[in-house]
């Protein structure tokens, strides 16, 4: 029989008999690249080398393990020292995924630390003012800490009264976490502010009788599962006073009306002071943060063509988001340079968060519709939560989606790409605006009968969303009346070394003119000089073409 073919058992077995026949031990000059003891994982100080073919390093103490014992947790069967092949989680202290040695039992998939086999009968930390005291009993429990079960060692605070997991004794007090901009305070029990709550990551109900995290200034709670499972995605601050971000707004209130709203601001990102408007806002013109048409309430400046939504304008400098990958970085607000956003990929020019380590950049409207809580869709009577999970169709362009928008009292699903979709827009082919429509919202089937779209005169999926005009009986696929580029301002200035004169970002509706690189007339978005004496023309596909290539070739340099 070969060494490979042993079972696991017999070679921990076999191994451990040699290391007390030949062992030496060796220095911290000489651990070399082996840095973690085979046995318990933990760095090396002193340790036994058994073989220098097999590089197996183990601390003395690992290297005299017993084989075999009884243990109280598992009176069944005599548990065995072997390695964690199957990667069990340690029945003591909830840890998953455990490499090296644990004592086990392979026919019940019992495993446990080689720490946790003899825990300590009294634990004291400093994120809680009493000591813990082990409860050694195989006993189903709910731990206060996390609200999680347990079934094996407990540890109890006869003074507070709470039993919780080894694990948990250590939950720190206060967190920095990827979703949500403010610090995070461990509570046992919610006060009556936060009743009712559900936890913003999994969208579940908090149970406030429970520990969980949750944030004093914005009555947000989360289950500690969901907040700790990823040890990249939160710190613990260093001091009490340490603040997590900048909270800074990106707003100076200049002016305050009767029912204390800013009626006139300044915009950190614009020249001029913007006011509040009074009227219900038209949808010719779009937002320069979101770049999603305008309406009620918004900014305006009363010197140029700048329009702010309410909620864009009020956005942070600073923010902290959950799905980009330097998590634990927060994002700086940025504006006036066209982008592709790494959510979504729509080019924009529009406001973004740009991370300061890898320069990727994501537009406002993904960061906003991302931020964990609920949110409001016109078309949709109740609210929804983003399931970042969540496998399946969209009900409003059939495409399956890894992470989408649901409502938890309906069957109801958007993709982030769906959710984001204006609710109104303007096309050439109708002299009205266009609205978004659902199928279901024509009873009686009026404008679905021949299921054709006037734009591009293909066939409509009726299942689909598309833009409608009800005066002039008008119907158009989503595609056809956005474009490719709807997220691109018209008349914003679009800077281009290789031209001496600004250029300006726009569509010809009418009038063709052919493209100065590539020939073909500019029929959509195109970049245009501006002074009156130059006919300079190019296609946007010409220019991304051009940007595309410059950075890879950057990139091979």
């Amino acid at each position: 029989m070969t060494w490979s073919s042993w079972p696991a058992c017999c070679r921990v077995c076999c191994m451990l008999n040699q290391l007390h026949q030949i062992s030496t031990e060796n220095g911290d000059d000489e651990l070399e690249d082996v840095s973690k003891c085979f046995g318990c994982r933990e760095p090396l100080a002193k340790y036994t080398h058994f073989s220098p073919d097999w590089g197996f390093n183990l601390h003395e103490k690992c290297a005299k393990l017993p084989f075999k014992l009884n243990h109280m947790l598992h009176r069944e069967h005599p548990l065995v020292l072997q390695f964690n092949s199957e990667q069990l989680s340690c029945k003591t202290c909830l840890e998953e995924g455990l490499i090296g040695f644990v004592y086990g039992c392979s026919p019940c998939k019992f495993a446990v630390h080689i720490e946790c086999v003899f825990p300590s009968p009294i634990i004291e930390d400093k994120s809680h003012p009493h000591p813990f005291t082990l409860f050694p009993r195989r006993l189903p429990f709910i731990c206060d800490a996390c609200g999680a079960e347990g079934n094996y060692a407990a540890y109890i605070c006869c003074t507070c009264n709470i039993i919780v997991h080894k694990k948990c004794i250590s939950l720190p007090c206060i967190i920095i976490s990827k979703w949500h901009d403010h610090r995070i305070y461990h509570k046992y029990f919610l006060p009556r502010d936060f009743r009712n709550s559900v936890c913003d990551i999994c969208h579940d109900e908090v149970n406030p009788e429970l520990g969980c995290y949750c944030c004093s200034h914005c009555n947000i709670t989360f289950h500690v599962r969901c907040v700790t499972e990823d040890k990249y995605s939160y710190s613990i601050p260093s001091r009490e006073d340490e603040d997590e971000i900048s909270n800074e707004s990106s707003i100076t209130v200049l002016e305050w009306n009767d029912a204390k709203k800013a009626t006139k601001i300044k915009h950190f990102k614009h020249m001029h002071n913007l006011m509040l408007s009074d009227s219900v806002g038209g949808y010719e013109n779009s937002c320069d943060g979101c770049m999603l048409p305008i309406s009620d309430p918004f900014y305006y400046c009363s010197q140029c063509d700048f329009f702010l939504y309410k909620a864009c304008a009020e956005s942070l400098t600073m923010k902290r988001v959950w799905h980009h990958e330097h998590c634990k970085q927060p994002l700086i607000l940025i504006s006036d340079k066209v982008f592709s956003c790494e959510i979504c990929l729509n080019r924009s020019n529009g406001f973004a968060y740009e991370c300061s380590e890898c320069t990727s950049r994501t537009c406002l409207r993904c960061v906003i519709a991302l931020t964990p809580g609920a949110r409001t869709c016109l078309k949709h009577k109740h609210p929804l939560r983003f399931y970042r999970r969540y496998k399946g169709k969209c009900n409003a362009c059939s495409h399956f989606s890894w992470g989408a928008f649901c409502c938890k009292d309906c069957n109801f699903v958007l993709d982030l790409e769906c959710f984001s979709l204006p609710i109104m827009a303007q096309h050439k082919c109708d002299q009205h605006l266009l609205s978004l429509t659902d199928p279901d919202d024509n009873d009686d089937n009026s404008y679905s009968e021949n299921h054709y779209c006037d734009i591009c005169e293909e066939s409509r999926d009726p299942n689909h969303w598309f833009f409608h005009c009800a005066a002039c009986d008008t119907s158009a696929h989503v595609d056809c009346v956005l474009g490719k580029y709807p997220f691109l301002k018209l008349k914003s200035i679009y800077e281009e070394k290789d031209h001496p004169h600004p250029l300006t970002i726009m569509k010809k509706k009418y009038y063709y003119p052919d493209c100065d690189k590539c020939g073909k007339p500019c029929e959509d978005l195109a970049i245009e000089c501006l002074k009156s004496e130059c006919k300079y023309i190019i296609h946007w596909d010409c220019v991304a073409l051009s940007s595309s290539l410059q950075r890879l070739w950057n990139w091979s340099m």
